[in-house]
């Protein structure tokens, strides 16, 4: 178990570094804000209850798809093959609620779009991946749109589901991505959404409160592993982790920020860091780097250690 589960991590991790994602209706995150999509007329109608309703069926439906998997592989009657299937699986399954590459891609692209003075279009490839109003947004702010974006990615993209991984298996990880997918989605404080988006909101808040600071901690350590300064991370993301409206999202946005040496700016909301706000490509390509090796160490001296701890408990308690 031990074994398998950290081989899924490890391919899992390989695959999204490698391969990125496939352009496909049928990729589970899709599915899964495709059954949103529907649902949320209906559940629109119940208000709050609706919202929790939402929630608690795509929450049971996803998971019931994972149990029947997972029953389907333990009827194998050859154990190498069964455990050679189960990583496979596990290991595409879990890529599938991770978004390293993609999230490089939509960065670059916003990148390239800026280096061919098209300030239009990098304005749009940016709304892509952030909430707020891109249309009037200067060159710096779309930048800082980017890294802010970066900064959260690398929790809603990456640890956070591999945290939740390690703690409840596959079911964990897609339970994450479907909050996640819900509060992106319709989690806004407007009055379409307010009422039925209630539920996804706090429940993302709540799944995201520890794997953020984990994030911003293991986002110092990277900082200081790829020789950019990890002080001033430190600093940055203690003194300005609070700042944002969200409960979790200015912690790895002000580490990021910090490493940088420079600052985030969400127009009439907040200000994240200190130095020039003179943002350039090479930001970009230093927090993709930050990115990727804090999805590593991540894994590293977090990930793989809670599935150790949580194996041995369970065996210890079978014994």
């Amino acid at each position: 178990m031990i074994i398998e589960s950290i081989m899924i991590v490890v391919f899992a991790l390989a695959l999204d570094f490698v391969a990125g994602d496939p352009k496909s209706k049928h990729h589970p995150t899709a599915w899964i804000g495709s059954l949103i999509a529907q649902l949320t007329p209906n559940a629109k109608k119940l208000g709050k209850l609706g919202g929790f309703l939402l929630v608690l069926a795509i929450t049971a439906v996803v998971s019931t798809l994972l149990i029947a998997l997972d029953i389907g592989i333990n009827f194998i009657s050859a154990n190498y093959i069964e455990f050679i299937i189960s990583i496979i699986a596990g290991s595409i399954l879990l890529k599938t609620t991770i978004a390293i590459r993609g999230m490089e891609k939509h960065a670059l692209a916003v990148v390239e779009s800026i280096d061919q003075d098209n300030l239009d279009a990098a304005r749009d490839k940016l709304a892509l991946i952030v909430k707020r109003n891109t249309k009037e947004l200067d060159k710096n702010h779309i930048l800082s749109g980017v890294l802010e974006s970066i900064s959260e990615n690398t929790v809603d993209g990456i640890t956070g589901p591999l945290f939740y991984f390690a703690l409840l298996g596959l079911p964990g990880a897609f339970v994450y991505r479907i909050i996640n997918t819900i509060d992106s989605m319709i989690g806004y404080k407007n009055p379409i959404f307010k009422n039925v988006g209630w539920f996804g909101a706090n429940c993302d808040k709540i799944l995201n409160y520890i794997p953020a600071r984990l994030t911003a901690f293991v986002m110092v350590l990277s900082a200081m592993i790829v020789g950019v300064d990890w002080k001033n991370s430190y600093q940055i993301m203690k003194r300005d982790g609070t700042k944002t409206e969200s409960l979790n999202a200015g912690y790895p946005m002000a580490a990021l920020a910090g490493a940088l040496q420079t600052k985030f700016e969400k127009i009439d909301h907040y200000s994240l860091g200190e130095g020039s706000f003179e943002l350039t490509k090479h930001h970009i390509k230093f927090a993709i780097i930050l990115m990727k090796m804090t999805s590593i160490i991540f894994c590293g001296i977090v990930v793989i250690p809670i599935i150790i701890i949580l194996s041995y408990i369970g065996w210890w308690i079978h014994a």
